[in-house]
């Protein structure tokens, strides 16, 4: 699984063929079919699994007692997520239009929406659910650029966007 995330993050997924992965990895390709299948189910463990990741090393981060501490913990998520899995969060910017890929990715972003709304409107703000979208754009952008290494000032875009907020 290392093996074929690594090449997939890479890569790419189409130029990645389960014979390659298997020769990387020093197993048999028929392993691979065995516990996957086919590179499909594989890819789709791999998502599966590093989103499982994810929530479970950031439950705290994620959880809400003020608006404040959400919204500051929500703009520093992209850098603390991909510092933590680079590969994972490499490969998701990768398949931003894969179909399976965007819906695990919608599941995951799903409550943080309603939360992020919430915060704002404690906050008083005039149109908090376009700051919700503002700011879930710009949070999105930030992990795409940062797994893709195309983000070489990433604290310091978070500061001012918290700085946006008053939330420094």
């Amino acid at each position: 699984m290392e093996t074929a995330l690594a090449l997939f993050a890479e890569k790419g997924y189409a130029d990645t063929s389960t014979k390659l992965i298997a020769k990387e990895a020093n197993v048999s390709e028929a392993l691979i079919f065995k516990h996957f299948e086919n590179k499909d189910k594989l890819l789709f463990h791999l998502i599966k699994s590093g989103y499982r990741r994810v929530l479970e090393k950031n439950k705290g981060m994620l959880s809400y007692h003020n608006p404040n501490t959400f919204l500051k913990n929500m703009i520093d998520l992209p850098s603390k997520l991909v510092g933590e899995e680079p590969l994972f969060w490499k490969l998701q910017e990768r398949l931003a239009h894969h179909e399976f890929s965007k819906q695990q990715h919608l599941l995951f972003m799903k409550p943080v929406h309603i939360i992020v709304n919430k915060a704002f409107q404690e906050l008083g703000l005039e149109k908090p659910e376009l700051e919700t979208q503002f700011l879930l754009l710009i949070i999105d952008m930030l992990w795409k650029k940062e797994a893709s290494g195309e983000l070489d000032k990433a604290e310091e875009i978070a500061q001012l966007v918290k700085e946006k907020y008053n939330l420094t």
